[in-house]
């Protein structure tokens, strides 16, 4: 995946679809944990949030460098923008062709 937004913007439009992981990403400690005690049924009233939230959405942005570097981009569904590296490309035929 591009670390930069000039490498994500190069390689990905606007209006690409993309898997968003809002809060962490599903390979994270916390969303490890957090689903461990879903499946137990012990989830403790202050994690009512679901911090493993993932969005099958598009970008509505070009992406861009916040003010201390980190690279993020708009998505549908979500205010403010993601990380680039909580965003991961769907590559659908029509869209692995249009980029070739």
């Amino acid at each position: 995946m591009p670390h930069t937004a000039e490498q994500w913007n190069a390689q990905y439009p606007v209006g690409m679809r993309v898997m968003a992981y809002p809060s962490v990403r599903p390979e994270h400690p916390l969303a490890l944990a957090y689903r461990k005690r879903a499946a137990a049924g012990s989830l403790p009233a202050s994690w009512a949030d679901d911090p493993c939230r993932r969005l099958d959405t598009v970008t509505r942005s070009v992406a861009w460098a916040l003010g201390h570097g980190a690279p993020v981009v708009l998505v549908e569904g979500e205010t403010g923008g993601i990380s680039l590296d909580h965003v991961d490309p769907i590559l659908t035929e029509t869209a692995a062709e249009g980029l070739r």
